[in-house]
């Protein structure tokens, strides 16, 4: 993809934000533009931090510390939102600023062990099966708040909200059903941990519908970088 190319989808992207901020009375300064770069080349998130894009979000590990060691110039957050498998857990401790897909208290306490002390403390989502997929990772709904409570009482993570990928569908209410169920949990949750402040949620095909309801962060790779590569 061309320097150009990549800033008229960044251009496209915004708009779209903007549109869905104003139609559900939210401000666009409350939602977070995570571009989505797993499998992108070091090339297109430099690129795309000429855009004016900081967030970045990576799902494998290996392929992301390589890039991330390439752009240590540039003053990049990163965040790890694919599964994490115990074996990669000190790398994803010692590399990234967030992690959005812990599920399991074990993970947790891996992560909290194994984050450098000269660090701030890793920033962390919960990821949570809203729709109940057998096929998708992530905590049941009615685990969520004893997993809350572990990973609040870690002292080397800060829990900051909850993150879900909601069963694929085109259905707009059917979206939003999804959206809202993750919204309620995270409600809940927060009478317990006011210190969430994070909806997760929302990708290039359902970012309107996450938007209505009341994502804070949408993780956004094809409408920005086009196709997957691989």
């Amino acid at each position: 993809m061309t320097d150009t190319l990549l800033e008229n989808h960044i251009a496209k992207l915004r708009l779209r934000l903007r549109q869905s901020a104003q139609k559900y009375d939210r401000a666009e300064s409350d939602i977070l533009l995570l571009a989505v770069s797993k499998t992108q080349p070091a090339a297109a998130i430099r690129a795309a931090y000429a855009c004016g894009l900081s967030h970045f979000g990576e799902s494998y590990v290996q392929e992301a510390s390589a890039k991330i060691e390439a752009l240590a110039d540039l003053p990049l957050t990163w965040h790890f939102i694919g599964p994490l498998q115990s074996n990669k857990t000190r790398a994803v401790a010692e590399q990234f600023h967030w992690v959005h897909s812990v599920e399991r208290e074990k993970t947790a306490r891996r992560l909290s062990e194994q984050r450098p002390q000269e660090l701030a403390p890793l920033q962390v989502c919960m990821q949570v099966n809203i729709s109940g997929e057998h096929s998708k990772s992530g905590v049941a709904p009615d685990a969520a708040s004893d997993l809350a409570a572990a990973v609040a009482s870690l002292p080397r993570l800060t829990l900051r909200g909850l993150m879900a990928i909601p069963a694929a569908t085109d259905d707009v209410a059917a979206q939003r059903e999804a959206f809202a169920g993750l919204r309620r949990e995270f409600e809940s949750l927060r009478r317990h941990h006011p210190q969430m402040d994070t909806l997760s949620m929302g990708m290039s095909r359902d970012l309107e519908a996450a938007i209505a309801e009341g994502s804070t962060l949408v993780r956004i790779g094809t409408a920005i970088f086009g196709p997957r590569r691989g």
